[in-house]
């Protein structure tokens, strides 16, 4: 957010590539060590508001919405209500989830596509990122059906992250990647790995 306020917004959607990252991977590393607890799953929901709900609204608010002032941020504020509003529906609805779909979009797949739009919107119709902000905020609160993709071994929101991965191997080639936050060195190399060791245990799993 701080990022976002100084109108770093390569710096911010790095930060957010982070937290999908990690996002991805905290469930099943829980799974894996055993130690899943509903306490840590009501936190995991209020970083997700965070990370995915105010941060990318914060892009969003600086680099459009506050020429509108108080409305503005109004309507900024909007995407981190109705993505609250979409974890809580989720998680009183946990249990009678399927395994195939998500009812309306997650919050974080909403806040990474926001991000991506809020990156590039100086390359695009300036019309274009306040349509997708009202779009994304109906569709996480909507009850379309979106496939979950949790039977693949592969972590979520792949597409999106592969994105963001795309471009800061972009901004490496560059040699600007002294400008960003070293713990991308750290979360990249450890997301690759993760990955890896899905799709080593998904063949053994297979093989058996």
């Amino acid at each position: 957010m701080m990022y976002s306020a100084l109108g770093d917004y390569k710096n911010a959607a790095i930060l957010i590539l982070i937290g999908m990252m990690l996002d991805s991977m905290d469930g099943r590393i829980a799974r894996m060590l055993h130690v899943e607890s509903d306490l840590g799953k009501e936190l995991d929901s209020l970083a997700d508001i965070v990370t995915f709900g105010v941060a990318p609204a914060m892009m969003a608010y600086y680099s459009y919405f506050s020429k509108l002032g108080v409305a503005g941020m109004a309507i900024a504020g909007l995407f981190p209500l109705f993505g609250a509003y979409r974890l809580a529906r989720f998680n009183i609805n946990a249990v009678k989830s399927s395994l195939h779909y998500f009812t309306g979009v997650p919050i974080t797949a909403g806040g990474g596509l926001l991000t991506l739009l809020t990156l590039f919107h100086g390359r695009m119709p300036h019309i274009i990122l306040p349509i997708a902000f009202f779009v994304i905020c109906f569709l996480m609160v909507s009850k379309v059906k979106i496939p979950s993709l949790k039977e693949i071994p592969l972590p979520k929101y792949g597409i999106l992250i592969t994105a963001f991965l795309g471009y800061a191997i972009y901004i490496v080639f560059r040699k600007e990647h002294h400008r960003f936050p070293y713990f991308i060195y750290v979360a990249i190399p450890l997301y690759v790995s993760f990955i890896g060791y899905q799709l080593v245990r998904s063949k053994k799993k297979s093989n058996k």
